[in-house]
This record gives C-alpha cells, structure tokens and sequence, in this order.
C-alpha cells in the first residue's frame, strides 16, 4: 500500500506575497500579455478554505499516477469537504495511510487506485477504517 507523509500546514508568510500576473496564460498558441501584474497572491487563501480543518500530505508511491497524482507530489486535503462516490481521499485502514478514490456500492466501500498494477481494496467491516479527509488541490514540483 502506498503511504503519505502528513504534516501540519502552517502559514508561510514567504508564500503569502507572491508576486501574481492576473492575465491568463495560454496552453495553446502565444498571445500578447495582456494582464498586469497585480501586487501579490497569498496561496494560503487561493488553496484553503478552511484552514483549521485542512493539512497537507506528501505522496509517496504510484498507485494513483492516472490520476495526476505522482510521487513528491503535494496534497492539500481538507477535512470539513464531505467525502462521495468518486472523492479522491486520504484514509486511515489498519494502521496505514493511502490516498485513493472512493467507490461506495451496495456490497461495501472500496478504495480505488489509478494505477492498472494495484489491486482495488473493500474495506472489511471489521476494518479500523477512517477518512481524513478529501483532495482538495495537487501542487507538483516540474
């Protein structure tokens, strides 16, 4: 099973001021700027909604590379988010922790991974079994 490294999101003020081109930028072919640069913008309120409830991971493994999500790559979960069928989550089953996709059907909860190579995983009723907390944002490091 993949793990996570958790850690307690702090406010950076070196984040916070940021310098921010309000234009958007092409993925497609170049055009003119035709933005300014606003002053700054503070990734602490662009990226969390609710602070007290929100911690940050990083990912260590591959199972959810189809996904978008990689090894090194950093989760922003968020605890207050209610978790669906499809959330991609960070849990607590048996002792480890795993971030998956959350497959609930009529026979059980699964945890499913992005990655042919994994196996699914239900989550036995006997399980010691938790929900941190739901993906909010991947930040990756190119």
């Amino acid at each position: 099973m993949d793990e996570i490294k958790i850690s307690q999101l702090q406010n950076d003020e070196k984040l916070s001021g940021l310098q921010f081109f309000e234009g958007r930028v092409q993925a497609g072919f170049p055009s003119p700027a035709q933005g300014e640069y606003a002053d700054s913008i503070d990734l602490n309120r662009a990226l969390i909604t609710n602070p007290a409830a929100t911690f940050c991971a990083r990912v260590m493994g591959d199972s959810m590379v189809n996904a978008g999500i990689n090894e090194g790559d950093l989760l922003i979960i968020d605890r207050s988010l209610p978790p669906h069928e499809g959330s991609i989550a960070v849990c607590f089953i048996d002792g480890d922790f795993t971030v998956k996709k959350l497959s609930v059907r009529d026979d059980g909860i699964y945890l499913t991974p992005a990655n042919a190579s994994f196996p699914e995983l239900k989550v036995a009723e006997d399980s010691n079994f938790q929900i941190w907390g739901v993906v909010s944002h991947i930040i990756k490091k190119v």
